[in-house]
């Protein structure tokens, strides 16, 4: 059987689906990198609501995921932009997300950071920065988890200078419980967050928050960077202080970074790792073992697939995510929270399937093919 699906220039390409997955199984913590998936949540489909009313969640199958995650080896990381923070989450929705999936983590014994914002400002000073901080970090703190300080629209809104910033997490840093990773979320994931550490040249803005990180190093375990940039990364990790891990979010160049060179690697807090999580394990056990060109062998396949999902407008790469967690089972519907399953084209969507399926990545190929069959039909494609 083939599909006949529509290509970006209108017009359709035959595909014969692939009939078996890659054979992938679950296994122990990873021991040469520390790797987390930043993971999606699953909307309620009978929820009666609209784009711009409250998150209506499928707990049950939100918590599932995040149970997958974790039986293949991976940390999640939760409430993070992969999850719609700020498109389509709020901010009482995160704070529920948080809560259940740390008690979830501690029952089955997994690892968890959560995301720490500003979101439940549109704007404020800088006292109210702080507080709105202060408020999200003690959810977090309360629940178990580690916190993830995240870039904050309100802050790059509000800061007048890098003194500002130095101000804002100086301060949180010095009250927080345990070392936090702290997030560098480039303007290509969020435009308000253009200009964040104070400047939008980035080797001022490097210089800013390697300030941070050196005046507080005993209350950073790492840094998080989401730039797509991957010699600005090394760069960035080179000069880190002792200790402090470099986590690489860039979902364009992962493998090299993660693999490293002779002077150091990153380890990972990916989106890319919720559809790949049980491949990306697999590669990382490889790594375990010193085969770091085994570990690119089955790491470096996957980049056409995440530069693709992650294309400009990269902010609407979670659309992708979802609809590979549908066609993988791990969910019944294709649906987002704030209907952000209208993000992308079906011939975005199309050339997602093609390249997921073409990598082994669906448990069931015959249910991601009918799924996707479904999909064709429904935009009035005729098989």
């Amino acid at each position: 059987m083939t599909l006949h699906l529509p290509g970006a220039d209108g017009r359709p390409r035959v595909y014969e689906p692939r009939t078996e997955p890659l054979a992938l199984s679950g296994g122990s913590a990873f021991t040469s990198r520390t790797v987390f998936s930043a993971a999606h949540v699953v909307a309620d489909p009978f929820a009666d609501v609209s784009p711009d009313s409250p998150a209506a969640v499928d707990w049950d199958a939100t918590l599932a995921f995040r149970r997958h995650l974790w039986s293949h080896g991976l940390g999640v990381a939760e409430a993070m932009d992969t999850a719609q923070r700020g498109m389509g989450l709020d901010w009482a929705g995160a704070a529920e997300l948080i809560r259940r999936s740390a008690a979830e983590a501690k029952s089955v014994g997994g690892r968890i950071a959560c995301g720490v914002g500003t979101d439940q400002l549109a704007a404020g000073t800088l006292a109210d920065i702080r507080a709105a901080y202060e408020e999200q970090l003690a959810v977090v703190e309360e629940s178990g988890a580690q916190a993830i300080l995240m870039a904050s629209r309100a802050l790059a809104a509000t800061a007048r200078g890098p003194e500002e910033y130095l101000e804002v997490y100086g301060h949180l840093l010095r009250q927080a419980a345990d070392p936090v990773i702290l997030h560098w979320l480039g303007p290509m994931f969020d435009p308000a967050l253009e200009g964040y550490w104070g400047s939008s040249d980035l080797d001022a803005a490097t210089d800013t928050f390697l300030q941070v990180i050196a005046a507080h190093p005993d209350k950073v375990d790492g840094i998080k960077v989401s730039l797509l940039d991957a010699e600005r990364e090394v760069d960035l990790r080179r000069r880190l202080p002792q200790g402090v891990r470099c986590y690489t979010g860039d979902d364009f160049n992962y493998p090299e970074l993660i693999a490293g060179d002779d002077q150091g690697f990153s380890h990972a807090l990916l989106g890319i790792f919720d559809p790949l999580g049980p491949l990306a394990a697999e590669a990382v056990r490889v790594l375990d073992t010193g085969d770091t060109d085994g570990f690119r062998a089955l790491l470096d396949p996957t980049v056409e697939l995440s530069r693709h999902l992650f294309q400009a407008p990269t902010r609407f790469y979670k659309t992708g995510v979802v609809f590979l967690a549908w066609l993988s089972g791990h969910q019944s519907h294709f649906t987002m929270v704030g209907g952000l399953q209208s993000a992308r084209s079906l011939p975005h969507l199309a050339r997602a399937y093609e390249l997921a399926d073409s990598l082994g990545l669906f448990p069931d190929p015959k249910l991601a093919e009918d799924r996707m069959r479904t999909l064709l039909s429904l935009h009035g494609v005729n098989q």
